[in-house]
């Protein structure tokens, strides 16, 4: 059985690196735009993972616009069951303060730099995450 994980990206471009990216591992990934699906799915599957983009600008709960320091901070506080996924940010922020001033808001348990150079630890990143 496919290990499963749900990546929040609203960028197009980023989301087809991704998707090609991930058809060569053993891991199923919904890839979608924005949080509200993304809600949709967490309730429906048995997701792993979840790596979001910090940068998101079309996502709204309740008509509340969220990026994705808030939509982590939603998912761990206010989905039953689904707090414990594990959450991974990407940013392009490369200053660590910023980083884990990204982490300690959004509750997510990590962060990850774009661009992303080094596929392979990218890979093996995401596969011990889906192991906590």
């Amino acid at each position: 059985m496919m290990s499963k994980i749900l990546i929040i990206e609203d960028d197009a471009l980023t989301r087809e690196f991704y998707k090609c990216l991930f058809k060569r591992t053993d891991i199923e990934a919904f890839i979608l735009d924005d949080g509200d699906e993304a809600i949709q799915i967490l309730s429906n599957e048995e997701i792993k993972l979840i790596l979001m983009d910090i940068n998101l600008n079309n996502t709204f709960l309740n008509t509340v616009k969220m990026d994705g320091i808030r939509l982590s901070r939603y998912i761990k506080t206010s989905m039953n069951g689904i707090s414990s996924i594990p959450i991974l940010l990407v940013t392009a922020y490369s200053i660590l303060p910023a980083q884990e001033n990204f982490i300690n808001q959004s509750m997510a348990q990590g962060i990850i730099s774009k661009p992303i150079l080094d596929h392979n630890e990218f890979i093996n990143k995401i596969k011990m995450m889906m192991l906590k």
